[in-house]
């Protein structure tokens, strides 16, 4: 893959919430999840634990997860926080903005909680992608190893664009940690990062590409 290669991945990679139904080939996902396992670990500890569910395993998911949600099941207790109780600036205002623009776009208002909702919702179909994959991490492992899991995470998603697929990562999964656990049996000592769906973007949906903090925020070049 050339540099330019490399950042066309980079700049179109995004969370897509809108899949089509085409079967994503089995080779491909063997592909791209062989050369994702040269994702930088600290000591090479490779400390991801990935499930992959196609077919009828994933259909399974999406009906038990489906019926959680139709019967408003309590949300399963989470094993880590997803953000800090309290954000500070600019992280509140930059999710503050994230929410506004992506329920804008569906017409849907500030103050409808439970249109939001029905539109979180749409994670437990995994927004109808025919592939997902669910990470796992040791519960003994620390910090330094759930940041491998995201260098992990990114290659996987960097390397499906290379194949022309889309992802979306969703830590919304955790909170029905124990359905999917129902369906991919992992050990008793593993914890579930995230899921993440996976397939052909269905273009005919609208959406909006959030925006990114301008370098100067969040880089300082210390220069002789």
């Amino acid at each position: 893959m050339s540099i330019l290669d490399v950042y066309e991945a980079v700049t179109s990679r995004r969370a897509v919430r809108g899949f089509t139904d085409k079967l994503v080939p089995r080779e491909v996902l063997e592909r791209v999840l062989s050369a994702a396992a040269w994702s930088p670990s600290g000591s090479n500890l490779q400390p991801w634990h990935a499930y992959v569910l196609t077919g009828e395993p994933l259909a399974e998911l999406k009906k038990r997860a489906g019926k959680r949600v139709a019967t408003g099941d309590t949300w399963d207790e989470r094993e880590y926080d997803m953000y800090p109780s309290v954000l500070k600036s600019p992280y509140h205002e930059r999710r503050s903005a994230f929410g506004q623009e992506r329920y804008g776009a569906l017409g849907i208002s500030r103050e409808d909680w439970e249109a939001r909702q029905r539109a979180a919702s749409a994670n437990w179909d995994c927004f109808g992608a025919p592939a997902a994959l669910f990470c796992y991490i040791d519960r003994d492992l620390g910090l330094p190893q759930w940041s491998d899991l995201g260098m992990y995470l990114q290659t996987v998603m960097l390397l499906l664009r290379a194949e022309g697929l889309h992802s979306c990562p969703q830590m919304a999964w955790s909170v029905y940690r124990k359905t999917v656990a129902e369906v991919v049996s992992p050990p008793d000592g593993l914890i579930l990062f995230c899921g993440m769906s996976i397939g052909f973007e269905d273009v005919t949906m609208d959406y909006i590409r959030t925006g990114r903090a301008p370098l100067h925020e969040t880089v300082t070049f210390v220069e002789g």
